[in-house]
């Protein structure tokens, strides 16, 4: 079998799609099939239209010069679209399959529609949620409304519906889509990609100033809906029940700098350490200087449908972690069995819920063990993509 995946981007561009991209093609060509890769102009300028990364070929899509709203998503998707025909005449692949966003659903089912193949299309989030918390539109305002029902037009149209997990998969229904048509691809874990915690690096921790200090942390992107800024705002009270609580923050993006001023403003900024974006192979050093992760993500429709890879990858690796109880967190974890829940949007419940897990080390083995447990046999990619024989073979012809 066949299939030409449509990503928006993918590695050698580190994000959270990537990884999951790379995960699943890895993971498809162990099953037997044949996977190729299309990106679209949002991949941005690269060597070659054809180039190899880590043993994948993808097909690149030149960058657009359009930066007008409206005009430029119309120009990448007609660029897209020719791409797609252009790579698709060639492999004649058995399936189409497009990643979110809509952007790269539409021209791919019309480019399918030309040739005669059938398009799957999976949703990771909906755009426009996404666009809400970058604050490039509105909730329920103009734009959010219309790309809402681009979706819904696309979700209507292509010949199956995949997802990341079970809260997108009741809104696409919900959107008059039939159940039978909407597959759930959850969200999972390389098992073999993370090794259990270590022991701090002695020279690491010095350099940060975190020796017999108690450590909280967070790694990844410093997005609005992470929840990082209620974090911030429990740490006064935190530490007049822990003096000796440092929150180590590693990583950047859209809110670095307002995070860094709220540090100052509520002055604690000696108390929260910056430590920037560290390269991949080196992220576990800074793992393994964390005593207790956090979570703090706020409550909003992204978070409320969508799963994060985080706390998996967290329980992986054997640590433990608070986390808010949005959806996306409460589909992942069994509170007070593989990690603790604390009320969204609530730096009091926040407080509670880490001074309680930092007084109850003796049972965070327990946390271990039953993390990684759940991974190993429930959230590895073996089974998550297990779940496309299905449908890929009704639509292939093959049942």
């Amino acid at each position: 079998m066949k299939i030409l995946h449509v990503f928006d981007h993918s590695i050698p561009l580190h994000s959270g799609y990537t990884f999951r991209s790379a995960a699943i093609l890895r993971e498809q060509r162990a099953l037997g099939w044949e996977t190729f890769h299309l990106t679209s102009p949002k991949q941005g300028a690269t060597a070659a239209l054809d180039e190899d990364v880590d043993g994948l070929r993808f097909f690149r899509t030149p960058p657009i010069s359009a930066t007008t709203p409206v005009l430029r998503e119309t120009a990448l998707m007609r660029a897209l679209r020719t791409r797609i025909v252009e790579v698709a005449t060639k492999l004649r692949p058995d399936v189409i399959h497009a990643h979110s966003p809509v952007l790269n659903a539409l021209p791919a089912l019309s480019a399918g529609r030309r040739l005669g193949i059938p398009v799957v299309y999976e949703i990771r989030a909906f755009w426009e949620d996404a666009a809400v918390d970058h604050g490039t539109a509105r909730e329920r305002g103009p734009r959010y409304r219309m790309t809402h029902a681009l979706e819904t037009w696309a979700l209507k149209r292509v010949d199956h519906v995949f997802t990341i997990c079970e809260g997108l998969r009741a809104d696409i229904v919900g959107r008059g889509i039939a159940a039978e048509r909407v597959t759930v691809i959850p969200n999972a874990v390389d098992i073999e990609s993370f090794q259990l915690s270590g022991e701090p690096d002695a020279a690491l921790k010095s350099r940060l100033g975190l020796d017999g200090r108690t450590v909280i942390g967070f790694v990844g992107s410093f997005y609005a809906y992470e929840g990082l800024d209620l974090l911030l705002d429990a740490v006064p009270v935190l530490l007049q029940r822990l003096p000796d609580l440092r929150v180590l923050l590693v990583g950047g993006g859209p809110q670095e700098a307002s995070l860094k001023a709220q540090a100052d403003r509520l002055g604690i900024a000696g108390r929260v350490i910056f430590a920037g974006r560290v390269p991949h192979d080196e992220v576990s050093r800074y793992y393994d200087l964390i005593d207790l992760l956090a979570y703090p993500r706020h409550s909003m429709r992204l978070t409320e449908l969508v799963t994060p890879l985080k706390p998996l990858e967290a329980m992986a690796q054997g640590r433990v972690f608070v986390a808010s109880d949005v959806g996306g967190h409460k589909e992942l974890v069994r509170d007070g069995v593989t990690g603790r829940l604390f009320r969204a949007g609530n730096p009091q419940a926040l407080t509670e819920a880490v001074v309680d897990m930092l007084a109850k080390r003796g049972q965070w083995g327990d946390y271990r063990v039953a993390g990684r447990r759940f991974v190993e046999s429930e959230r590895n990619w073996r089974t998550s993509v297990g779940a496309y024989r299905v449908p890929y073979a009704r639509l292939a012809g093959a049942v």
